[in-house]
């Protein structure tokens, strides 16, 4: 008897019989509990270790293609990329897990939080999968999530489980077009500083003292302070210290030019 049929005999059972007293005031019906309807067929899955189990959902999920596209916007311009969302994933990989009787679930989190404003979340999760006849397999993920609300936390989750399941899944994009060996990279040419021209824009008596604070920092940013060059007699000498040679004459003698 389905839940509508018991609920509505008990309804039955409560009229009142010719010799019960009579109830005044309204009557309220009974509550109706409605029947449960499964959309899905409910069949029993193979009994299998969680590994071979594991290995049909792989081969049921042949793909998950990048084809959703993030339009990010910063203080210095733009970009784009093709990115493939959690729920493109999920869509593809969970009537697989339930199809051969299989569970992820995380066991352990790890969180490690930092910033002001914008918080990043940082999480290492463990996760238990389970096969259907119970024996199970710990693996291991990390994702990362900044946001300036509290959604930190659920983004470096999501992206921890999505990381999981494409690499233990090995879900390719199957999209060609994003292959690296088919897309041509022009890398430019890495910039490098030339100690020489430092060494003359210091030791340049109408160099400016806000500029040579400048050359400090970029010395730094370079890492060519302790590279040796010329001076201007000729002698060899650390940049580094060449700097603070001239940037002491020159306060010696109160030049600011």
């Amino acid at each position: 008897m389905s839940l509508r049929e018991r609920a509505a005999s008990a309804g039955h059972d409560d009229q009142p019989s010719d010799t019960a007293p009579a109830v005044s005031g309204p009557v309220s019906e009974p509550d109706v509990l409605p029947d449960i309807e499964y959309t899905d067929p409910i069949t029993d899955v193979d009994q299998v270790p969680v590994h071979i189990a594991w290995t049909r959902v792989m081969r049921d999920v042949k793909a998950v293609r990048k084809d959703k596209v993030a339009d990010i916007k910063t203080d210095k311009g733009g970009y784009r990329f093709n990115f493939r969302g959690i729920d493109q994933v999920l869509n593809a990989v969970g009537p697989a897990l339930r199809r051969h009787g299989v569970s992820v679930l995380p066991v352990d989190i790890d969180l490690t939080r930092s910033g002001g404003r914008m918080t990043e979340s940082l999480v290492k999760v463990t996760y238990e999968i389970t096969g259907p006849m119970g024996d199970t397999k710990t693996v291991k993920s990390a994702g990362e999530g900044l946001d300036v609300g509290e959604r930190g936390l659920a983004k470096a989750l999501t992206t921890a489980y999505r990381n999981l399941l494409i690499v233990a899944l090995t879900i390719p994009t199957d999209d060609p077009k994003l292959d690296p060996d088919r897309v041509n990279v022009e890398r430019p040419e890495p910039i490098t500083a030339d100690p020489n021209a430092y060494r003359d824009e210091i030791t340049n008596p109408h160099t400016s003292l806000g500029r040579l604070r400048q050359i400090y920092g970029e010395l730094g940013q370079h890492r060519i302070a302790g590279a040796t060059v010329v001076n201007e007699v000729g002698d060899d000498e650390v940049l580094g210290k060449l700097y603070q040679r001239i940037v002491a004459e020159r306060r010696a003698v109160g030049g600011d030019q």
